[in-house]
Formats: C-alpha cells, structure tokens, sequence
C-alpha cells in the first residue's frame, strides 16, 4: 500500500496513511525493496540515529541483554565488540595466531581456520596500523578498526564504527521476502547485488565474502540465517555462544567415550 504504514497496538495491525511515499509504482526497485518503517509501539526508537555502543533492533532495542552484554561492553563501539572476541588479552591487538584460536574453538578445521586467519589478517591489518608502514606480522588494532570499512555494504556500520538500526532494519525490511524471520543464502546474494556500487570490485567481493562466511558460520538447519544471529554477529556476542556450545559438546563427547569403551569391554 503506498504511502501508508502499520501501525501496532495491543498486538493488532492498523493503518494509516502516511504523509510520504517510500515506494513509487514508477520506479519498481523501490516497491520491491521498502525500508524499514517504525510501527506505532515499537519499542525502537530514533531508528535513523546510529549507536555508539550497542546493536539495537526492533527485537532489541538496548542491543544484547543476555550475560549483561551490553552493559559490559558499553566502553567500546559496535564495531569493536564486533573483532573483541579474538582479543583474548583484551590489549586491543589481534595478532594471526589469536585469529586462528578463536576459529578452532568453533570446531573449525585446521586449513579452514589457516584460511580464515591470512584473509582476515592480511587485508584487515593495514588500514589499521598507526602509522604508514605495513605491520610485519599483520596485526590488527582493533580501536583503529573502523578504517576497515569498505563499500557495496550493507551500511550497518557508520563511518566511526557505531550501529546503525534502520540500515540493519532495512536489510530484512527489503530481503526478507517472505517474512520470515530472517535470511536465506538466496536472500543475501541478493543483498550483496543490491548493495553493489559502481565500480566497487573490492567492496563487492568483500561483502560477497562476509555473507558466505556468516551462512558458514551459522549454518542453520533450515537454511535460514535467523536476524537475532545475524545481530550476534554485527556485536560479536554469538561468537562466544558458538565457542561454548562447540566447547559443550565437546566435553559430552569425552564423557560419552570412556563409557562406550567401558560396553565394550564387557561385551568381550
């Protein structure tokens, strides 16, 4: 419906009509990618004013609660929540090797965490360094981490590493055809091709990267990469959950063993 919204009270739909259009029956694209438009009792608000230090959404509106997340990390921008995980000494360096730690505690294989690490670290390092020469051994200051930003985006991310809610609102707003919740790898191929900007190979083949690695990283069952874990990603609070779920069902696995020789034993 042009020119209108919806608005939500006590759980019902309502609408109303707007005093602008955000789509055009001229130009299709822009019926076909609406943006995200607050409804009358969402929760968040100032959707276009970007946050400094939390990942807020319509779900979340003061970014990640759980295990006082956000409280922790109120010292830090977004993007810097985002890399904090392989910050282990929390000296705001990530050297390769911290890299390659935190992809083997998700169960990731040692070529696949190898890979990972060089393309992390060599085309993140640079831009970060505090001077003009290339580090040496490609490390990452993460307080300079907002340099990394590139084009063809999804512009999440502002310029100074802070959130920004509508933009991450717009991405399910505009892909999520079927309302479902999230999005499919189909979905963010199409948000890497929508997001494309003239010119921009580098950005491209970046943003075509960080979406591959994110369905990789998430892998859902049902082929659905659910928007709450692509939050968790945007602040890096999932990042720890996979660590510990992987860590779990390691620690099962040892403990189901012995027992399964004990069987045995007996059978002979």
């Amino acid at each position: 419906m042009d020119g209108a919204d919806e608005l939500r009270s006590n759980g019902l739909y309502i609408h109303r009509e707007l005093s602008y259009a955000t789509a055009i029956k001229e130009q299709p694209v822009t019926e076909q990618r609406k943006p995200y438009t607050p409804a009358y009792g969402d929760n968040l608000i100032d959707a276009g004013t970007a946050r400094a230090n939390i990942a807020a959404s319509r779900e979340s509106p003061n970014g990640t609660m759980e295990d006082d997340y956000a409280k922790t990390h109120q010292h830090q921008t977004v993007v810097v929540q985002h890399v904090e995980y392989w910050d282990t000494d929390r000296d705001g360096i990530i050297w390769p090797q911290d890299t390659y730690v935190g992809c083997r505690k998700w169960g990731w294989s040692i070529p696949l965490s190898a890979l990972v690490t060089f393309i992390i670290n060599f085309n993140l390092s640079y831009p970060t360094v505090p001077g003009w020469l290339p580090d040496p051994f490609f490390r990452i200051y993460t307080q300079r981490l907002y340099k990394d930003k590139h084009g063809s985006d999804s512009m999440t991310y502002d310029n100074e590493g802070r959130f920004k809610p509508q933009q991450f609102e717009d991405i399910f707003a505009k892909y999520d055809k079927e309302g479902k919740g999230g999005l499919t790898w189909s979905d963010a191929m199409d948000l890497c091709k929508g997001q494309r900007l003239l010119f921009d190979l580098f950005g491209m083949t970046a943003s075509l990267m960080e979406w591959t690695a994110t369905y990789l990283f998430l892998w859902p069952e049902d082929g659905v990469m659910r928007k709450e874990d692509i939050r968790g990603v945007y602040d890096g609070s999932i990042f720890y959950k996979k660590a510990e779920q992987h860590q779990a069902i390691s620690q099962r696995q040892k403990q189901t063993s012995p027992s399964l020789v004990a069987k045995v034993k007996k059978l002979i």
